[in-house]
């Protein structure tokens, strides 16, 4: 498996429209075992992403799928950066979907 822990920084205000965009264009990712969206108690522009996928390589895939690039699109002018990323190896765990 393949894990993904990413911090997304939004635009003052523009975190909740992010947050829509990204929960409503990732419901059918190939190969997605979790997608979780959460805010940031600390920094009210942060998001977090945790991700589980059965690939590295699915994951890549995920990111052509039209769906995908069509909230890329859209929350592209809303985000101003990404802070820290964390590739992981996932074993298993409560909630974990898998195949």
């Amino acid at each position: 498996m393949y894990g993904l822990i990413g911090k997304m920084k939004t635009a003052a205000g523009e975190r909740d429209r992010v947050i829509a965009l990204l929960l409503d264009g990732t419901a059918a990712m190939p190969g997605c075992l979790s997608y979780v969206v959460a805010t940031d108690p600390a920094d009210p522009d942060a998001i977090w992403i945790t991700e589980a996928w059965e690939s590295a390589e699915l994951h890549r895939a995920s990111l052509a799928l039209p769906a995908v690039q069509a909230t890329i699109a859209q929350a592209r002018p809303m985000i101003t950066g990404f802070g820290e990323r964390f590739e992981t190896a996932p074993v298993g765990g409560h909630g974990l979907v898998t195949g």
